[in-house]
């Protein structure tokens, strides 16, 4: 072809009402193997690229502890302007610690990190009042991987490879048991002279453990049930819950996943009333902890939650029933979970989420503990995935296996530009623009004025996708970028479309 008519080409596209995606795939149409994967996120920089929420909320005088999210060549030298007294950074590793200062209000950090390949800046604000998870939680559970057999090793595990995979460096940061941690039904004693809960003889050094994951600059989490018993048959805290929520603070954890489960059995056919009463005695009792512990509210749904979740103190709650046991219909199970969750856009703000439940790719259990399973999701299905996670400002907790991460995986959970969308400081979930059989549009306005568009396409073909910018409440001329690939597709004026795969999305942000 001629030169120009490829700049002719090239130029209609650019200065037309009209802009275009990428014209590669986003993804392949039926791989559910390790192999060949399509990976869109580029591969960070040599020089330091500070990430991460730019807001922290915590309590007056509560203990503190934030390891600097940074990709960049190690050795990276950190530095904190304006960090409150009561904190230090150990400038080598980037942690923060110490106590959250006594006054409430806001605090104006600039953090900044130097190697040799360059340096970086990043503004954050430490929001010192009563409200913790000021954007959604970031982390991993190890239900879906070690369910009953989960063990002190693996968490310790766990939390070393957070690290060591780069996957703290993008801002995840919560290390978290699920069920089994406790004695089961007829291994007793259950509790201790004081009353508090034991750990099975699968958590020997409970404590010892939660030090190791600080150690890292990384925060602990563990689960119990208001019942009497958790959904397994470990014991529960009911009628135990100011000293086990004491116990929990002593040995240093910093989240509660909190379980209905029997407590179903307190409550058989429970009214509103009944559905709040077991989390507002704990909020309240966590809230006059000597330390800051986000409360998960695992309850399914029940009561129309996301209307008052917040109100009786939770940070987060589950929306619905689990992702895990979800059946596929025409499409994987996690789009029910999702298109589900999606209709609850109006409730969450900043420290109140919903909770579509976890992030379930790469490798999962299988039949026994020493059998996982690749999970049979496409590429497209897997970037669908993250993209609805991120819109829908949901917390990004990862159930996968730890220690099978591949490429792949590392890719779809650790792109900066994706996972900014979800710690957006403004705290809005994406609202449905458009939804039917073949197509879903979610928007989600941010903190700089841009918005964040996702092009799902459901249908079991590719198919060409638009958003106008009518639909968006926008005018004029605006820039978009592709957010998977962190490539600026132009200026657009009017609508932007794309050609989007099979199960397939295409993640942009459109900015003034």
């Amino acid at each position: 072809m001629p030169r120009s008519i490829v700049f002719f080409v090239v130029l209609f596209v650019s200065i037309g009402n009209v802009c275009r995606g990428a014209e590669e795939p986003a993804g392949q149409a039926a791989s559910n193997t390790t192999d060949k994967r399509v990976i869109l996120t580029p591969k960070p920089a040599a020089a330091p690229k500070i990430n991460g929420p730019k807001v922290q909320g915590c309590r007056p005088g509560r203990p503190f502890l934030y390891r600097i999210p940074c990709t960049g060549n190690r050795p990276i030298i950190f530095g904190a302007e304006t960090l409150p007294a009561s904190m230090t950074l150990d400038a080598a590793s980037g942690i923060i610690s110490g106590r959250v200062p006594s006054e409430r209000g806001e605090y104006a950090v600039t953090l900044s990190a130097t190697n040799a390949d360059g340096s970086d800046r990043r503004a954050i604000k430490v929001i010192v009042g009563d409200t913790l998870a000021l954007t959604p939680p970031m982390g991993w559970n190890s239900w879906y991987i070690h369910y009953a057999a989960v063990t002190e090793a693996n968490m310790r595990n766990a939390a070393d490879v957070m690290v060591s995979s780069g996957m703290a460096d993008y801002g995840y940061q919560y290390v978290n048991i699920d069920d089994c941690w406790m004695k089961k039904r007829g291994d007793e004693p259950y509790r201790d002279q004081q009353k508090a809960v034991l750990p099975n003889a699968k958590f020997p050094d409970i404590k010892g453990m939660v030090e190791h994951i600080h150690a890292k600059g990384l925060r602990a989490g563990l689960y119990t049930s208001p019942g009497p018993w958790t959904c397994t048959g470990y014991v529960g805290s009911h009628q135990h819950e100011e000293i086990d929520a004491k116990k929990f603070a002593e040995w240093g954890f910093d989240f509660l996943k909190y379980d209905w489960c029997s407590y179903g059995e307190i409550a058989p056919k429970p009214s509103r009333d009944d559905l709040q009463k077991p989390y507002l005695l704990m909020a309240g009792i966590l809230k006059r902890s000597e330390r800051d512990i986000v409360l998960n509210l695992c309850q399914y749904g029940m009561g129309n939650v996301w209307e008052w979740g917040g109100e009786v103190g939770g940070q987060c709650w589950r929306t619905t029933g689990d992702l895990g046991a979800e059946k596929d219909t025409r499409l994987p199970g996690f789009y029910t979970i999702a298109l589900s969750n999606a209709r609850h856009w109006k409730y969450p703000k900043p420290g109140q989420w919903n909770d579509p439940d976890y992030i379930l790719i790469g490798w999962i259990g299988g039949p026994s503990p020493d059998q996982p399973v690749h999970v049979k999701l496409t590429d497209d299905e897997q970037y669908s995935y993250m993209s609805m996670w991120c819109l829908m400002a949901s917390p990004l907790i990862f159930s996968g296996d730890m220690a099978r991460l591949d490429p792949f995986t590392l890719n779809v959970l650790c792109n900066a530009e994706v996972i900014d969308v979800d710690q957006d400081p403004l705290g809005k979930q994406a609202r449905i623009l458009r939804q039917n059989d073949d197509e879903l549009v979610l928007a989600k306005p941010m903190e700089d004025g841009s918005v964040a568009v996702g092009l799902l396409n459901l249908a079991d073909s590719p198919r060409a996708m638009r958003v106008a910018w009518s639909d968006l409440e926008l005018t004029g001329k605006r820039r978009v970028r592709d957010l998977w690939r962190q490539k600026d597709l132009g200026e657009c004026s009017d609508e932007f479309t794309s050609d989007v795969n099979r199960h397939g999305v295409v993640l942009v942000r459109i900015s003034p």
